[in-house]
């Protein structure tokens, strides 16, 4: 986004999706080797299975770095200030993430004009994975 468009960001405005999938096995598998977390949880069937789970699930941070891109394709990571998620339900296996921003708030910290922006990764079947906010300078 250009500087002019940040500075005009308003409250509710929205920010370009970004879908992210289907998850597979090879991209948990390429993730554990990139990130060093090699939870069996993520990687090993018959684990997640023995444990009780239908499958092998997505790494929260994996997730959790996906959601932030929607921030960060729309303002440039120079401009990213804060953010931070909760994890809501798993990212299970196949599915297929939509994250969504919107401006809540324009506020101003340490001198700088800056929005605040909600952020929500959604699978397929409407489930939301992630939920949280982040916070851009818009300069």
């Amino acid at each position: 986004m250009s500087n002019a468009s940040l500075k005009s960001a308003a409250v509710g405005d929205t920010l370009p999706e970004l879908k992210f999938g289907p998850i597979s096995r090879t991209t948990l598998a390429l993730y554990a080797g990139a990130s060093g977390d090699h939870n069996p949880a993520h990687i090993d069937i018959d684990f997640a299975k023995k444990a009780g789970l239908p499958d092998v699930f997505a790494h929260g941070m994996l997730s959790f770095g996906v959601l932030t891109r929607v921030v960060t394709a729309w303002a440039g990571i120079g401009q990213l200030r804060e953010c931070g998620a909760r994890f809501v339900s798993i990212t299970q296996v196949h599915d297929l993430i939509t994250c969504k921003g919107t401006v809540t708030e324009r506020l101003e910290a340490d001198g700088e004009p800056r929005a605040r922006i909600a952020v929500v990764a959604t699978a397929q079947d409407g489930r939301e994975t992630l939920v949280g906010d982040a916070v851009v300078a818009l300069v």
